[in-house]
């Protein structure tokens, strides 16, 4: 049996009583709200320092952050949809999964991407800003979108090329696999997943080592090439959560099988691990971590606070 048939059916026959429902879509919204406002504070923190501006690194981190918050904002929409309605129209499905794919691709090149800059700035910080300007940085953004794009809208093109128009304005549960349903996407899908995620993997596992070798061999850089490395090792962190994504259906019918009559826990439980929880990683590695942006974060946070408390106390 095919396994996103199986998963669909399987939701059909156990739904959620209300009671349920409710509280496992308001615990998705508040933390998507939760996570999306330190998102947004990043955003602004970026945009109001123009510190800020000519930093390929952080250029990098808040598209990641805005990519991030995108991401999250149209999985969160799906979720409440496929408790609201459980059947969409598959036009408006179409583009919700595609941009739900689109920001997830751009996530690992995106940490790819990050890596090497840190590995530049290591191993070779004579040549780091001819390498790495701003210039050379929105240049490398346009590329991570057009890699994240291409191999996945031909799934749109063949899906209208095969479908008949009719199809378009039927209503389904929004899932990849039943609004692109050749059987030959999917084997494409597989194939490009693997060669894309281990030549992301690669990529971590090369800056890393390098990285490494280059804090042994010069004794004034161990603490920044130690903050580089334990950064990429975070990134891998993001890379692994990131692949649970293509694994997630097929791992959603196996614990069903291990534990039956319990799939829709199952699928929350994977709905936060997946989706969910990566997106706490980003702020967490530069937003708190990194010394000159939580700087910056910090006087954004008290200068709320501080303008908050004024409006207090003139209502009073």
């Amino acid at each position: 049996m095919n396994v996103s048939v199986s998963s669909e059916e399987l939701l059909s026959i156990y739904r959620d009583r209300l009671f349920n429902a409710i509280i496992k879509n308001l615990v998705v919204v508040f933390l998507g709200i939760s996570i999306n406002y330190i998102n947004a504070s990043m955003v602004h923190t970026f945009h109001k320092e123009e510190v800020f501006y000519e930093d390929p690194r952080y250029i990098l981190f808040i598209h990641m952050v805005i990519n991030d918050a995108v991401q999250l904002t149209v999985t969160i929409m799906l979720f409440i949809l496929s408790y609201v309605y459980y059947k969409i129209n598959v036009s408006f499905c179409c583009f919700f999964i595609l941009l739900a794919v689109f920001t997830t691709r751009n996530t690992p090149v995106n940490l790819a991407s990050m890596a090497i800059e840190r590995y530049i700035a290591i191993c070779d910080p004579l040549r780091h800003a001819q390498i790495c300007t701003v210039r050379k940085t929105y240049a490398l953004i346009g590329f991570i979108w057009f890699f994240s794009v291409a191999p996945d809208i031909t799934d749109l093109f063949t899906t209208l090329a095969t479908e008949s128009l009719s199809f378009f304005h039927e209503s389904v549960f929004c899932l990849r696999q039943n609004v692109f349903k050749d059987p030959v996407l999917a084997y494409k899908r597989q194939a490009f997943d693997a060669l894309y995620f281990s030549c992301v993997f690669l990529t971590l596992v090369y800056t890393y080592l390098q990285i490494l070798f280059a804090a042994r061999a010069h004794s004034t850089e161990k603490m920044s090439a130690k903050r580089a490395r334990n950064t990429i090792l975070l990134h891998g962190v993001q890379l692994v959560m990131c692949m649970l994504s293509y694994i997630s259906p097929g791992v959603e019918v196996v614990l069903h099988l291990i534990f039956p009559g319990r799939i829709l826990e199952i699928r929350f439980a994977n709905y936060l691990i997946v989706y969910i929880l990566p997106r706490f990683l980003s702020p967490i590695i530069y937003g708190v971590r990194d010394r000159k942006f939580r700087k910056y974060l910090r006087k954004f946070f008290v200068g709320a606070c501080s303008v908050k408390s004024q409006k207090v106390n003139g209502t009073l």
